[in-house]
């Protein structure tokens, strides 16, 4: 989230946070840019009117970055013109100040929600000198094909959509353990341990520990 006015970026964050969203608040376009460089979000919330940058440069230097990352205006300007330019930039909603905060809460997860679905219509994926199908749970190299179990598959397909980038340990543990506790850890470290066992006979392609972080799966050109 981008906001320049910190109390009431500050209220926001908790109370996304109580929802159980993680939200990073930046306080002008300029650190916006520099932590959306270096970190992977699943959505942005921008204000408008801000020193530095305005939100609608922001929003478009972000999307040359990541053009599928989805993201909501949330400011005052509510002139017909500046809606209409928000949504010319690729924004995903509008939101004029004040607002329901409980409407903007759902407006969030309509556009995750959807934003999930388009990813996981992708079914294959090339890892390497692996190629990997995802509703069929195969893993073939060459003559060799290695059937995974829903959760190895599962977990596999994530780290492919992440690939070369950081997935998400509680994203991983709550999309497919369905929970995020010590024990759920523990059994996902192990299906990582099954996973570099299957794809060692590539050199090039690796599955890191990001300490605090998640995994990363890494795959040399």
């Amino acid at each position: 989230m981008v906001e320049d006015e910190r109390n009431f970026g500050t209220i926001l964050r908790d109370f996304l946070g109580m929802n159980g969203f993680n939200v990073t608040l930046c306080e002008n376009g300029d650190i916006g840019l520099s932590v959306f460089k270096s970190e992977k979000f699943d959505l942005c919330i921008i204000d408008v009117m801000m020193p530095k940058k305005d939100g609608f440069t922001l929003a478009v230097e972000m999307k040359e970055l990541d053009p599928k990352v989805p993201f909501i205006f949330l400011t005052a300007k509510t002139l017909k013109e500046d809606v209409i330019k928000g949504y010319k930039t690729g924004a995903d909603d509008y939101v004029t100040k004040p607002f329901d905060s409980e409407v903007l809460l759902y407006k969030i997860k309509v556009i995750l929600s959807r934003n999930q679905q388009a990813v996981s219509t992708v079914e294959e994926f090339e890892i390497g000198s692996f190629l990997f199908n995802s509703k069929l749970r195969l893993l073939k190299q060459r003559d060799k094909e290695t059937k995974l179990s829903p959760k190895e598959a599962a977990l596999l397909k994530m780290l492919c959509e992440f690939k070369n980038d950081v997935m998400p340990r509680e994203k991983a543990l709550k999309e497919i353990w369905k929970d995020d506790t010590y024990f759920t850890g523990r059994s996902m470290d192990v299906y990582i341990v099954k996973l570099r066992k299957f794809l060692a006979s590539d050199g090039n392609i690796e599955i890191n520990n990001l300490h605090g972080n998640g995994y990363s799966l890494q795959v040399k050109n």
